[in-house]
């Protein structure tokens, strides 16, 4: 048993792993079991080439093992509903998120509101919220920094070591500044 062993674990499991799709537990155990069905059924004393016979085993096992998977009805552990639960959106969520961002933005001064829904809402740049707005464009970044710092605190939103050097967040960033 040594001998076949040694002879066509590596080929053999090279063989498996890849029909397996790399589950290196699953091939394991195939090649096991490919081992042991050659030792119980084969002579080893004959002289016979047993390399051909072994990838046969192989392949018919795994051929057998996916029959038996697609036959039976799809195992259920107890935890599949709290992961459909918690990865489905609920309207609840939207609605509560918009009446807490209404509050916060209510909170704001008129010219911090202009500025955000003039850059954020209508898509203009500094320049273009600038002109609309007329103010001077330096007037327009200055209270989009205070606005949106105020949006933080306001909601609860914890800057980070980062956006407090200067990295800007992709939530905040201004898309012409």
């Amino acid at each position: 048993m040594r001998t076949l062993y040694d002879e066509h674990i590596g080929d053999l499991y090279s063989y498996v792993l890849r029909l397996l799709g790399g589950d290196h537990h699953r091939a394991e155990d195939v090649v096991q079991e490919s081992l042991l069905r050659c030792w119980r059924t084969q002579s080893m004393h004959d002289g016979q080439i047993l390399r051909p016979w072994l990838f046969r085993v192989a392949r018919n096992l795994i051929i057998d093992d996916y029959r038996l998977r697609m036959a039976r009805p799809q195992e259920v552990d107890g935890t599949i509903w709290l992961a459909e639960l918690l990865t489905t959106t609920d309207d609840v969520d939207d609605l509560l998120s918009s009446v807490i961002f209404q509050e916060a933005f209510k909170s704001l001064s008129v010219k911090h509101r202009d500025v955000l829904y003039e850059i954020y809402y209508m898509g203009r740049s500094t320049r273009e919220a600038a002109h609309v707005l007329g103010i001077p464009p330096g007037t327009v970044k200055s209270r989009l920094y205070h606005a949106v710092r105020s949006l933080r605190q306001t909601l609860g939103i914890v800057e980070t070591a980062d956006a407090q050097v200067g990295t800007r967040s992709d939530m905040w960033d201004c898309p012409a500044a």
